[in-house]
């Protein structure tokens, strides 16, 4: 088991978060010392004269009604608690007065009082004494050096007159090591929380940490490792046409097999055999670690031992300047454009139907692959039927030859430089691996004879060959080597396969021959 995967590490970490929030939670909530305070905030602002600027009574009976100085009355209802952690006594508060706290109700005239308090707490109204500083004047409240134990409270309801419903309510008076503060505003039936904001935040990180927790474990990919999982280095060369699909499976093994390193290096089919063929003439322990994929059965002919992998379908391809139609081009067309006697497209106008796309009078562009390429070869013997362009490459970056009796002709490194000559130069024709030249911009699929290169429907298509693998000599059981050419017959990597545009001969081996 691999107890230091990045799983692993981030599940651990994540689960001593939540452990660790819960147990500062607590501790925070027994041990840390925090200020005393006080808190204050009007529970209603009502009014119940009908001469009030903001809110008016419509209906008004009795006292409300009858007593003076109502017109304008309002009612405020004051609730004073201790929201702190600590105990509050009188000589906790520090004015220099008899009361300890005073209520400022801005433009409004105090003209009456009651005092409310909780259940079990009777004791509270013996404070409440003109003795003890509780008296009204103006828009002043003075209420008493009340002891408050933690949490509890108590509540004044004010009759005023004058001013408005909503003028700012403020509370002065200090705490010793503490302060006096308003709360938000809530309703007089409102239960206040049960955990303080500290306590909020922990249990939000211990919520969190369990829900990632459990994300971690249900998305974690449990898949087990490839059969024939191996680890060390492994060198995969050879064919550029068939590299993106190397280069997926040797990203998803390394990713499978911790300790797995493989590098593509795409070099062509031939440069990739021959390269392999003569590292194990030198050095065989080091050609044991090589892989190169061919275009074509290029290997056999060097010793070296070879597994059919894949049939690729290759197309030819035209800059999207020239309009072939659904014919596309015959492969007689096609010898003599590589014979060079097509100089300019215009050229075929005359042996073409009527009702095809009538050709532009611009001149031919051959773009090839270089010597070592598989899809070169594959093309020179299924499509020209073995009988090679004849005539040397002209230019290294397709420009015209001074000898104008000549067609342009080029050869390049890979398939990808192929495709984006071929989208750059008008005129241009040449021939990729299927996949790689669909949706490829600034470029033709050609059809051969009519007929579409498909994976789907390859009836007598002729650009076509088996993708192969070579060693050299067989792969030593256990080696990286043999564990990659394992990994290439698993359901899951003929997957890979078949959905980069080729047939997989593990599936299809009567198209592999």
């Amino acid at each position: 088991m691999e107890w230091f995967s990045a799983e692993n590490v981030v599940a651990v970490g994540t689960a001593l978060l939540g452990v660790v929030a819960s147990g500062v939670m607590v501790w925070y909530e027994r041990r840390v010392p925090r200020r005393k305070r006080i808190g204050y905030r009007v529970q209603m602002d009502n009014p119940i004269g009908d001469d009030v600027r903001l809110g008016r009574a419509n209906v008004r009976l009795g006292l409300f009604d009858e007593a003076p100085e109502m017109s304008d009355a309002t009612l405020v209802l004051l609730r004073i608690e201790n929201d702190g952690s600590q105990g509050i006594d009188r000589d906790d508060y520090t004015g220099p007065a008899r009361h300890g706290l005073t209520a400022v109700f801005g433009d409004r005239t105090v003209r009456g009082v009651s005092v409310t308090q909780p259940v079990g707490t009777d004791h509270l109204m013996d404070h409440f004494t003109p003795e003890r500083g509780f008296r009204y004047e103006g828009n002043r409240l003075h209420i008493p050096r009340v002891p408050l134990n933690r949490g509890e409270h108590f509540k004044l309801l004010v009759l005023l007159s004058g001013g408005d419903v909503g003028d700012p309510i403020r509370m002065t008076g200090g705490i010793r090591d503490g302060e006096v503060h308003p709360n938000r505003s809530a309703t007089p039936d409102e239960i206040p929380p049960v955990l303080s904001p500290p306590a909020r935040v922990f249990t939000a990180l211990l919520t969190v940490s369990v829900l990632v927790l459990a994300t971690i474990i249900i998305a974690r990919d449990d898949t087990p490792p490839p059969l024939g999982c191996e680890t060390g280095r492994l060198t995969v060369t050879g064919s550029t046409a068939f590299a993106p699909v190397v280069e997926t499976l040797a990203r998803e093994y390394e990713k499978d097999c911790e300790g797995a390193d493989i590098r593509v290096e795409a070099r062509g089919s031939e440069a990739g055999v021959s390269g392999l063929a003569a590292l194990g003439a030198e050095k065989a322990k080091a050609a044991r670690a090589v892989i190169a994929f061919s275009d074509g059965p290029m290997g056999d002919r060097l010793g070296l031992r070879g597994e059919k992998v894949a049939l690729s379908v290759f197309t030819l391809v035209v800059n999207d300047g020239i309009d072939l139609g659904m014919r596309g081009l015959t492969r007689a067309e096609v010898e003599r454009l590589y014979r060079g006697e097509i100089h300019r497209w215009s050229d075929l106008n005359a042996s073409r139907p009527a009702t095809l796309p009538r050709l532009p009078d611009l001149p031919v562009v051959l773009v090839s692959r270089d010597a070592y390429s598989g899809t070169r070869q594959i093309f020179q013997e299924r499509v020209l039927g073995g009988a090679w362009e004849g005539t040397p490459t002209t230019s290294l970056d397709c420009t015209p030859p001074a000898n104008r009796s000549l067609v342009t002709r080029c050869e390049l490194a890979s398939t990808e430089d192929v495709l984006d000559k071929v989208a750059d130069r008008p005129g241009a024709l040449g021939y990729s691996e299927l996949t790689l030249a669909t949706g490829h911009k600034g470029v033709r699929r050609v059809a051969l004879d009519g007929e579409q290169a498909s994976v789907d429907s390859l009836g007598d298509y002729p650009y076509r060959g088996v993708e192969y693998a070579y060693t050299y000599g067989s792969p030593r059981p256990g080696s990286l080597a043999a564990g990659f050419l394992a990994y290439l017959d698993e359901s899951t990597s003929q997957d890979v396969i078949r959905e980069q545009g080729h047939l997989p001969c593990g599936r299809q081996p009567e198209l592999c021959g």
